[in-house]
C-alpha cells in the first residue's frame, strides 16, 4: 500500500491533536484510544490524520487489526509524553491551588535559610490555611512586573523604596564553634592570626559590602580602641599589616560561612541578626564581645502596594514585624529614628 504524499511546512503545529496521538501511541489501537478520550474511533482516526498532515509524515503504519509507530511516531512520541505529563501535573496545581490564600515572597539564599525559614513553621501553626511561596535569589526582581506580594532585602536605607518597613539592623561580630576555641584561645584581636579567618568571596566587590570584610572590621577595631592610644597616624595601616591569619577559606554565601564556622573550620565575622540564635543556644561562641561593628546595611520588607490589602499578605507583614522585633531584642537593635518611618 503506498503511503499518501505529504509536503513539509515550517511553521509550528498545533497542539490540539497531541493527546490523540499519545493515547494511540501509547494503547497502539485507536479504539482503546477512542474510549479513554470520550471521542468516536473515526474522530481520533481523523485528528491523528491530521497531525501528520501538519508533521508532513506519517506517525503510525496502519495494519489491518492494529498500528505500529514509524520512526517519526517513535521521535514524536518522546517529546509529547514527558510534555502532556509536565502539563498534567501543572494543570493539577493549578486545580488545587485556586481558590486557596497563599503569599508570594522573594528573598535571598543566605536570608531564607538562616532566619526566614527556621521561623515558618510558627507563621504556618497560626496560619494554617494560608499558602507560602519562597523565592530564594540574589538577583532581585522587578517589584512593579514580578509576581510578588513581599520582597525581603538587604541594603542601605537609600536603596529602599517609599513604602519599606525596617526590620532590623546589623552588627558583625567574629564568631567560632566551641571546638576550636578549646583548641586555640582568641582572647585579643591579634590572637586572629593563630585560625583560619573565614571571609565572603565578594567582600570588595562594592564599598557597601567592604563592611563584611575582616579588614575593616580589623580597620573599625583598631580606630576604636587603641589607634588613638598608641601609633597616632599610623595606626590605621599598621593594623592591616597585623592581618596576616594562618590561612584564609572564601566562600560565596553568609550561610555557606557560618556553617564552616559551626564545623569548626576557622573564624566567622559573622552577621549577628543571622547567628543570634546559634549564640544564644551555644553552637557559636562571640570570643571578642566588646568588638562588634556596627553595618549601614539593615534588613527590610517591602510589600507591594497591590497585595498589601489582602488579608493574608497582611497577616505575614504582621507576623513578620512580630519576629523582627524579637530579632531586634535579641541583638540589641535601638534604630535611628531619624531614618527609619515604619517600625513596631
Amino acid at each position: 500500500m503506498s503511503l499518501p504524499n505529504y509536503h513539509p511546512r515550517t511553521r509550528p503545529i498545533g497542539a490540539g491533536h497531541l493527546r490523540a496521538f499519545e493515547a494511540v501511541a501509547r494503547h497502539l489501537n485507536f479504539r482503546a484510544a477512542a474510549e479513554e478520550l470520550a471521542l468516536t474511533q473515526s474522530a481520533v482516526s481523523r485528528q491523528i490524520q491530521s497531525l501528520e498532515d501538519e508533521v508532513g509524515s506519517p506517525l503510525f503504519l496502519r495494519h489491518t487489526r492494529s498500528v505500529e509507530l514509524t520512526s517519526a511516531g517513535v521521535l514524536l512520541l518522546r517529546a509529547v509524553g514527558w510534555s502532556l505529563e509536565r502539563v498534567d501535573t501543572a494543570v493539577n496545581q493549578i486545580r488545587q491551588s485556586a481558590g486557596r490564600r497563599s503569599v508570594a515572597i522573594t528573598t535571598w539564599a543566605s536570608f531564607a535559610s538562616m532566619w526566614l525559614i527556621p521561623r515558618l513553621e510558627m507563621f504556618q501553626r497560626e496560619h494554617p490555611d494560608i499558602d507560602l511561596r519562597i523565592d530564594a535569589s540574589d538577583s532581585a526582581v522587578d517589584l512593579a512586573t514580578a509576581d510578588v506580594d513581599v520582597a525581603l532585602r538587604y541594603t542601605i536605607p537609600e536603596n529602599v523604596p517609599q513604602g519599606a518597613v525596617r526590620l532590623f539592623g546589623e552588627q558583625l561580630t567574629p564568631v567560632a564553634s566551641p571546638w576550636l576555641l578549646r583548641e586555640t584561645a582568641i582572647e585579643k584581636v591579634e590572637d586572629l592570626a593563630k585560625v583560619t579567618l573565614i571571609e565572603a568571596g565578594d567582600a570588595y566587590r562594592t564599598r557597601v559590602l567592604e563592611w563584611l570584610s575582616w579588614q575593616r572590621w580589623i580597620d573599625e577595631f583598631a580606630s576604636d580602641k587603641d589607634a588613638d592610644k598608641t601609633a597616632g597616624k599610623g595606626s590605621r595601616q599598621r593594623s592591616k599589616s597585623k592581618l596576616s591569619p594562618k590561612r584564609w577559606l572564601y566562600l560565596n554565601y553568609a550561610h555557606q560561612i557560618v556553617q564552616a564556622a559551626l564545623t569548626g573550620q576557622g573564624m566567622a565575622l559573622a552577621r549577628l541578626p543571622l547567628v543570634a540564635e546559634s549564640l544564644a543556644n551555644g553552637d557559636l561562641i562571640e570570643p571578642l564581645p566588646h568588638t562588634r561593628v556596627n553595618s549601614p546595611l539593615a534588613y527590610w520588607m517591602i510589600p507591594t502596594q497591590r497585595s498589601l490589602q489582602r488579608p493574608e499578605v497582611k497577616a505575614f507583614c504582621d507576623w513578620m514585624r512580630t519576629q523582627a522585633g524579637l530579632t531586634r531584642e535579641a541583638i540589641g537593635d535601638v534604630p535611628d529614628p531619624d531614618t527609619v518611618d515604619h517600625i513596631d
